[in-house]
């Protein structure tokens, strides 16, 4: 399994890359949407896009709504972000979003994510 974490926080990513490969999932990474759709485009095929709102160049949720346009349906999506307003949970689900995880989180709650998406065992 592959996942792709795109996060403009080096420490966000390393964060979560730790937690995944501990899980035995492969982890790419890129710091905004723009360099994310990249790897999307190149190589190997992701499973899963763990995907944060705030970022420069292109957004998260740009990046969501672009990823889905282009046809990449069965790839699943977890917003991972501070952004808790109901609203930000309603825009992404309906872009596409497959779950949303609010930072700060641990290692618990990402994995009643993954598990929520049949990534891993609950």
């Amino acid at each position: 399994m592959r996942a792709l974490i795109v996060d403009d926080s080096r420490f966000v990513r390393g964060y979560l890359r730790g937690m995944l490969e501990e899980r035995g999932i492969a982890c790419e990474e890129a710091a905004d949407g723009r360099a994310g759709m990249e790897q999307l485009h190149g190589g190997k095929p992701f499973d899963l896009v763990l995907l944060d709102w705030n970022m420069p160049v292109m957004n998260g949720l740009e990046m969501l709504q672009q990823l889905r346009t282009e046809g990449f349906s069965d790839l699943k999506v977890m917003m991972v972000t501070t952004e808790a307003e109901n609203d930000y949970i309603v825009r992404a689900l309906e872009a596409g979003a497959d779950e949303y995880l609010m930072k700060p989180f641990d290692d618990e709650a990402l994995n009643e994510k993954l598990a929520m998406l049949g990534l891993v065992e609950a």
